[in-house]
């Protein structure tokens, strides 16, 4: 019975993040008013919202207007029952279980927001990051605290990093408008002085930065075009300096990580500027944000997830012949598969290169 009672939990569950898949983009409350026909505006009925039921039992009509119902609205419930029953088949009836319901619902939301809208909302990403490490904190699920942390801060720095390379490149290594108080440039800063120093450290001269620049209503950072080559060299340098490269690396990756985990959380509660004009980026923070999360619950198959999104990505972008797709789902697709079968996928992959 708990397959089926997960699988009929996630069809409910679908239909209310049906409700914020719409409303909460548009800053609309996800409770009042009551559901309603996108068309005619009339009052949907108990009746009308039975998941997948309703809408084929109206064969995919407005029982009062007869306009069509988006196929949208049960693809949704019906991934979401899919999935919960997918978790109910690895974990039994148990808090861990009902933490996995909340990260999966999460993950679904964030996916269809992405694809209506090239956006991931802060509210949603944060929550995922902060169930992360609560779960990790109260139930030691799915990893102790301190890896969570960790992954979290790691899997941020990372994307934070090749974004910042990415975004660099686009430029054509011209320099870019640097955020007051604070932005990527810190986040660059805090990976390279992490990489020398130690990541406290690092993320300390950036903080400290990110604090002047408050002070004095200018950027006060290092440009990309020095801080972005200077910690490739520093990293192959590491060994000849005294260092562990791989310990540099881990620093680098800690302290940009909390840089962009830090001022993404800054600037949630203070929006940039209205009128201010955007520069093309490669790759949007939210997305950053998004894999520091993941980070939370997968630690360091979080770069795993990473990998089988920007595969997925680029075999659908490659079949639908588009440049310009979000990345959200896919940076999903790619948690979740993680999260389920990341284990065996890694140890796939080894053997695979013969190392297994």
């Amino acid at each position: 019975m708990w397959p089926l009672l997960a699988l009929v939990l996630g069809l409910v569950v679908g239909s209310f993040l049906n409700v914020v898949i719409h409303r909460l983009p548009k800053g609309e409350s996800i409770v009042f008013p009551p559901s309603r026909c996108p068309s005619c505006g009339r009052r949907l009925a108990p009746m009308d919202l039975i998941p997948v039921v309703s809408y084929l039992a109206l064969r995919g009509r407005c029982r009062y207007c007869d306009e069509p119902i988006s196929p949208r609205y049960p693809l949704v419930e019906g991934l979401t029952g899919g999935l919960f029953l997918l978790a109910a088949l690895f974990y039994p009836p148990s808090w861990e279980a009902l933490w996995v319901f909340a990260f999966l619902a999460l993950l679904v939301a964030l996916s269809f927001i992405d694809l209506d809208t090239f956006e991931l909302p802060d509210a949603l990403t944060y929550g995922l990051l902060l169930l992360g490490l609560a779960s990790a904190w109260l139930l030691s699920f799915p990893l102790p605290f301190r890896e969570a942390l960790d992954g979290a801060l790691l899997a941020a720095g990372g994307l934070g990093l090749i974004a910042g390379y990415a975004n660099l490149f686009l430029r054509r290594f011209q320099e870019g408008r640097a955020e007051v108080p604070v932005g990527p440039h810190q986040v660059h800063m805090a990976a390279l002085f992490g990489a020398l120093l130690g990541p406290g450290v690092g993320m300390a001269l950036a903080f400290l930065t990110w604090a002047l620049s408050a002070r004095t209503g200018k950027p006060v950072v290092l440009p990309d075009r020095l801080t972005l080559p200077l910690l490739p060299l520093a990293l192959l340098l590491a060994p000849t300096l005294g260092l562990d490269f791989l310990l540099s690396l881990k620093g680098a990756l800690l302290a940009a990580g909390g840089l962009a985990l830090a001022g993404g959380l800054y600037w949630a509660f203070r929006p940039a500027p209205e009128g201010e004009e955007e520069e093309p980026v490669a790759m949007g923070y939210g997305d950053v944000k998004l894999l520091g999360a993941l980070g939370a619950w997968l630690g360091p198959y979080a770069f795993l997830a990473l990998f089988l999104g920007v595969f997925a990505g680029a075999v659908v972008g490659l079949l639908l012949r588009q440049r310009k797709i979000p990345f959200g789902p896919y940076l999903a697709l790619g948690g979740v598969a993680a999260f389920f079968f990341g284990e065996p996928l890694w140890r796939a992959y080894l053997a695979w290169l013969g190392l297994g």
